[in-house]
This record gives structure tokens, C-alpha cells and sequence, in this order.
């Protein structure tokens, strides 16, 4: 079972003064955090061929909960939020889905391609993410499994006229199998890998498609 710790949770280390003649540590030794990640798989990519010609899509800086997108993995239980004891993200989770976007498209058959804009290219479109959710939520009691939740809105612009291609919010929820850390990190790979899914379908079609909400 896991074991939360308080978001407003504060350390301080009092370190008194000692004479001593040889060299010693003023802190103690703790066991290290186990390091976790999400998206290290790109989804599996839809059978067929590429529809129609590619395009280049120029991806803006992600938007994401500032209390979900450190290093710590976040839980909400009735409005409350914790992180989980003694586990960490390999680095903070706005980093990890950043690359699991750029994984994602690398590894899709489809006509969106990201380019950067050291690329020369500004882009035939650009792409906006905003994570509005990114947490597992404890809806049934805190010794219940969870369920993940990944939300995202997309917000796709063609550059050449500004015009609006779409906008979208993507849910993902994703139920842990346990209320354990690896049960827990599995849900949150499983959500993270259908929003990415979901995604590329939906900029593929923008890219070939009229302008359109939702």
C-alpha cells in the first residue's frame, strides 16, 4: 500500500554546531526514491497507409498543473492533494510528456510531422497543449485503487491564415489494477498512451480537413 505525503508538507534539517576533528555528514542516510516513468512506448500506430500529403506541425511550450508537473506523482482524494511517499518520476512529468508527444509522432505512419523552429520552418500549423488533469484520483477511498486521469486541450491553428483548425479536450481515464505505486504507474502509461493515440488521430484529420471545433 502506498503512503501520501501532504502537498503543504514542508522539511527542515536543524543542523547544530559540532567540534569534531574528523569529517562527518550532518545528514541522515535515507533510502533513495524509487524512479518511475510514463510513455516510454509510443501507441501503436493504425493500420494503412498515410492520408494524404505531410504537413509540418509546430508544437507551442506545453501547459501543465504546477502541482502535477514536478517530479512527484500527485493524488487527489476528495479535493485533498498528496504525493506519493518514497517515488519519483525520472524527471518531472511535464518533461516526460513532452517526449511521449514527440515519440508519439515520430513513431505515426501519419501525415503530421512536428518540426522545430531551429528547423527553418515555421510549420504549416501549430499546435497548442494545454494538460488540465494529470493525477490519480482516489473517487472510491484513499485504500481503493485509483483511476488515472489525463486531460488535455488541443488547440490546432493553420499559420499561413490563422484560422482555427480545432479545439479539443481529450480524457483518458485509466483504473489501477492496485493501490500500488507499480499498479498506479501502469494506469497513468495506459492513459498517457490513449490521449497520445486519440491526439495524433485528431491532428491527422485537421491537417487534411476544414476547419472545425471539437
Amino acid at each position: 500500500m502506498i503512503r501520501p505525503t501532504s502537498l503543504l508538507r514542508f522539511a527542515a534539517v536543524a543542523a547544530a554546531a559540532v567540534s569534531l576533528s574528523a569529517c562527518i555528514s550532518l545528514f541522515p542516510k535515507t533510502e533513495p526514491a524509487t524512479m518511475y516513468r510514463f510513455g516510454s512506448e509510443a501507441p501503436a500506430p493504425p493500420a494503412g497507409e498515410p492520408k494524404g500529403p505531410m504537413f509540418g506541425v509546430l508544437r507551442a511550450p506545453t501547459g501543465f498543473p504546477r502541482a502535477a508537473a514536478s517530479d512527484q506523482i500527485m493524488t487527489t482524494n476528495n479535493g485533498e492533494v498528496a504525493y506519493i511517499a518514497d517515488a519519483r518520476w525520472v524527471s518531472p512529468a511535464i518533461v516526460l510528456f513532452d517526449e511521449a508527444v514527440t515519440r508519439a509522432f515520430d513513431a505515426d505512419p501519419g501525415p503530421a510531422r512536428l518540426v522545430s523552429r531551429g528547423e527553418g520552418s515555421r510549420g504549416d500549423y501549430s499546435l497548442k497543449l494545454d494538460v488540465r488533469s494529470f493525477e490519480a484520483q482516489y473517487t472510491r477511498g484513499a485504500e481503493s485503487a485509483p483511476e488515472v486521469l489525463v486531460s488535455v486541450r488541443a488547440v490546432m491553428v493553420r499559420n499561413s491564415d490563422h484560422t482555427l483548425v480545432g479545439d479539443h479536450i481529450f480524457e483518458a481515464r485509466s483504473q489501477a489494477s492496485d493501490n500500488r505505486v507499480g499498479a498506479i504507474v501502469t494506469a497513468y502509461d495506459a492513459a498517457v498512451s490513449q490521449t497520445m493515440k486519440d491526439l495524433l488521430l485528431w491532428v491527422n484529420a485537421g491537417g487534411a480537413g476544414p476547419a472545425r471545433q471539437g
